[in-house]
């Protein structure tokens, strides 16, 4: 798909496919026997610049936009899901600073998340409200110049190794009563709560935050007060969707790879199992499939880095990528028979970690309503086209063009970042 990506995005895959086939794969069979969170992996991760891939250069990150960081997610993925969830989680965290922070804010914590010294995560969801973000009931209460917080947060990504948590917490009544606050993980009043017991993606905390009168100052508010419902929708919808589709594109390209490779090696009848018409027949739609998935993910993204309104494409993204891996994963068992429920060729994880892809961001029906509202013209807010002016593409340049000259993309200037969106 090289009309989509260039030699940077293909440099960049190669380093990590590197580091993903060095320091990730002998490592993975560990991670599945103890089920513990890697806590290692995840900060070198971090400490090589992956997590900053969509920040602007002028605050330390790559400034490379999110069809590379499509491509750092995928590639992790391919060899562990566990480590690109680990990577996609964190950028939920850099899409709520970049968006909604202050410039003080942008500031002190942008670098950071750039150069791997602080991971960031959201929070959102809530035992009891599942889903349905207006139904939270934690709270966030005002004291002169600080708020104090309570509840309990649910399925939060990277939960037990993130150093600042983008919560949202009910300020008031109604859908204007939702508000976002940076949590540090080492504030009096926060701890980490039960990290649950999951059947994949192991190595990845998807765990419990727990706030008892946690106080944070004021100035910890991502955006106005009654704006969090803005930051729940934007970053699920810009981020957390095609986050999700990257994980789920590696996860798919792992099972392809393995299952083509055991076809071909695997005698049957005197012939690889391959050359059976009606093997031959599902590995041509586990083909198919994936290459269907990979050019919704990398239109999306690349829609997305030129600031294009591309909701519909972001959801497609999401339901395509995950449907389809969950589908070639069922083919891969059948065709793998009953090793595919032995560790050892992988294809039980594979379906184990591309189920746990499933629900986060919205489960497909919920992506296929919405595409349904696009179909019928009720769709509502358009989040691509609403923030475009802060997307991280505005202040990258794209490489350079087979002629040789360099382009810049259009957009806002450099300047438009600089400016604070709340005090």
């Amino acid at each position: 798909m090289d009309y989509f990506t260039d030699e940077r995005h293909e440099s960049l895959r190669a380093e990590v496919r590197e580091f993903a086939e060095k320091e990730v794969r002998p490592q993975v069979a560990r991670m599945e026997a103890e089920r513990q969170v890697e806590f290692e992996l995840a900060r070198e991760i971090a400490r090589r610049g992956w997590i900053g891939v969509t920040i602007p250069r002028e605050f330390g990150g790559l400034g490379l936009g999110h069809l590379a960081k499509t491509v750092i997610v995928e590639e992790l993925s391919r060899v562990s899901g566990a480590m690109g969830a680990i990577a996609q989680a964190s950028q939920l965290g850099v899409a709520k600073v970049i968006h909604f922070g202050s410039d003080t804010q942008r500031r002190h914590w942008l670098p950071r998340f750039a150069n791997g010294t602080a991971l960031p995560t959201i929070a959102v969801t809530e035992p009891e409200s599942g889903g349905h973000v207006l139904g939270m009931s934690g709270t966030a209460r005002r004291e002169g110049d600080e708020y104090v917080l309570n509840g309990r947060k649910w399925f939060v990504g990277n939960s037990h190794i993130g150093d600042v948590h983008g919560v949202v917490l009910r300020t008031g009544e109604g859908s204007k009563g939702l508000s976002a606050f940076l949590v540090e993980s080492d504030r009096p009043g926060f701890r980490a709560g039960d990290l649950g017991s999951q059947s994949g993606l192991h190595g990845f905390s998807f765990g419990e935050l727990v706030f008892e009168d946690c106080r944070i100052p004021a100035a910890n508010r991502l955006g106005l007060e009654g704006q969090g419902l803005d930051v729940a929708y934007s970053s699920s919808t810009l981020y957390g969707r095609l986050n999700l589709a990257a994980v789920a594109l590696g996860i798919h390209r792992a099972i392809v790879e393995d299952t083509a490779r055991f076809a071909e090696e695997r005698i049957m009848y005197g012939k690889p199992l391959s050359q059976l018409p009606n093997i031959a027949l599902k590995l041509g739609e586990m083909q198919s499939r994936l290459m269907t998935a990979k050019l919704a993910a990398y239109h999306a993204s690349h829609q997305l880095d030129h600031g294009r309104p591309c909701d519909a494409e972001l959801m497609n993204a999401k339901l395509i990528n995950t449907e389809y891996a969950l589908d070639s994963a069922r083919n891969a068992m059948e065709i793998h028979a009953a090793r595919g429920l032995h560790a050892d060729f992988h294809i039980e994880r594979y379906l184990r970690d591309a189920t746990h892809v499933y629900p986060p961001a919205g489960t497909s029906d919920v992506q296929r309503l919405r595409l349904g509202q696009v179909a019928s013209g009720t769709y509502g807010k358009q989040w691509s086209a609403e923030l475009a002016h802060l997307a991280s593409w505005a202040w990258t340049e794209l490489a350079e063009r087979e002629d040789g000259a360099e382009a810049q993309v259009q957009g806002a200037s450099a300047a438009v970042l600089r400016m604070p969106l709340a005090g």
